[in-house]
């Protein structure tokens, strides 16, 4: 998705080119490729220069977009009913900080991250 974000607005890119210039195994992203496009996030462009490209600006997808579907539901633990009342506490409360963090950080912001070029708010905090 990194790669993607990175070339968007440039023509799509193959999942061979991908998986060179990250060091990936192809089957590997092919494996990767068809939930992210089920779920909308990546178009496939068909002919011999096509390949894979964001089905929307990496501003409108955020981290929590791709690890659902990658992962699924954001839980860092089942929480179980029967547990103790204070680590069920605990666990919610860091269960929806996680998802807070990821819901709020766009892929547009992992590439800011990346490039060095994110200028933090000085008065927002993140973790």
């Amino acid at each position: 998705m990194m790669a993607l974000g990175h070339h968007y607005g440039k023509g799509p890119l193959s999942l061979k080119t991908i998986a060179d210039e990250n060091g990936l195994s192809e089957h590997y992203l092919e494996q990767l490729i068809g939930p992210l496009r089920n779920a909308g996030l990546v178009n496939s462009i068909r002919g011999a220069y096509g390949g894979y490209v964001l089905a929307r600006k990496p501003e409108d997808i955020t981290t929590a977009d791709i690890i659902r579907v990658l992962e699924g539901p954001i839980q860092p633990v089942e929480i179980m009913d029967d547990d103790d009342p204070a680590k069920r506490e605990l666990w919610i409360k860091i269960r929806d900080a996680v998802k807070e963090v990821l819901e709020s950080t766009t892929l547009a912001d992992l590439i800011h991250f990346e490039s060095g070029k994110y200028v933090q708010d000085p008065e927002m905090f993140y973790i």
